[in-house]
């Protein structure tokens, strides 16, 4: 294992750590970075699609066994969860075949601008009535987000769940999860379409997979209102980064 293989291990873990811990951040943040090294999208995507299952995967478990969010049956988390993951497939589907045809620039500016607006909403600190229509509304743009661009389901899932009056450690927990579906979706799209290299996405695997045991605990730590704020900070802060970069 070289210099290079450890520097990728540190991107990944970095970004998940984030994503773990805030709900957002790992494929808007690291997908960015793989190109500015010199990684095609058609190398970089996928890999962070890979390697986000495997680290949103085992945040989620360790989310519900600290309590962030109850993945049980019958619980309003599990529900949420299930209805954004069984939506968001299929979109996310079809929108990694999108990607292959549609202008980067037009998708990074598409995305900013979204997740700018949402932003602002919640440190505004206007709610909206919970229904599940606004949430089957705020999945399907997530999942389109994410198979177009290997980013944007976070901001808009998590804020959105906070905008409609989701307690926002439980709606971190809740993205975290219901992205591994919806990335596996993605990923065997790409995979299906074009060569993959395995030896990017091992190395963004291991840095993912360590951050996602340690992400949980963040986000129990942090004070609920705290977190409103630092939600809707991250959030806008993503927004314009994209906004500028494009």
């Amino acid at each position: 294992m070289g210099i290079g293989d450890l520097a990728l291990i540190g991107m990944a873990f970095a970004c998940e750590l984030i994503d773990s811990s805030l709900g957002m951040g790992y494929g808007t943040l690291l997908s960015p970075l793989l190109l500015l090294l010199g990684r095609t999208p058609a190398e970089a995507v996928p890999a962070v699609l890979l390697s986000q299952a495997l680290g949103g995967g085992i945040a989620g478990l360790f989310h519900h066994r600290l309590g962030n969010a109850r993945f049980t049956g019958s619980s309003r988390e599990t529900k949420i969860m299930l209805m954004l993951a069984g939506l968001c497939v299929a979109a996310a589907i079809a929108a990694a075949f999108l990607g292959v045809i549609s202008s980067a620039k037009l998708i990074s500016r598409y995305i900013g601008a979204l997740v700018v607006v949402m932003g602002l909403v919640i440190l505004s600190g206007r709610r909206f009535q919970f229904s599940w229509k606004k949430m089957t509304v705020v999945g399907l743009v997530s999942a389109f987000n994410k198979g177009l661009s290997g980013g944007g389901f976070g901001p808009v899932v998590a804020a959105g769940q906070v905008i409609v009056g989701q307690e926002p450690k439980s709606a971190v927990a809740i993205t975290t999860a219901a992205e591994v579906p919806v990335c596996l979706a993605s990923f065997a799209i790409y995979a299906l379409s074009g060569t993959i290299d395995w030896k990017l996405a091992a190395s963004l695997c291991v840095g993912a997979a360590v951050a996602g045991l340690i992400g949980p605990h963040a986000t129990r730590r942090i004070a609920g209102r705290k977190m409103h704020y630092i939600l809707g900070g991250l959030v806008l802060a993503l927004g314009i980064a994209t906004l500028v970069k494009s």
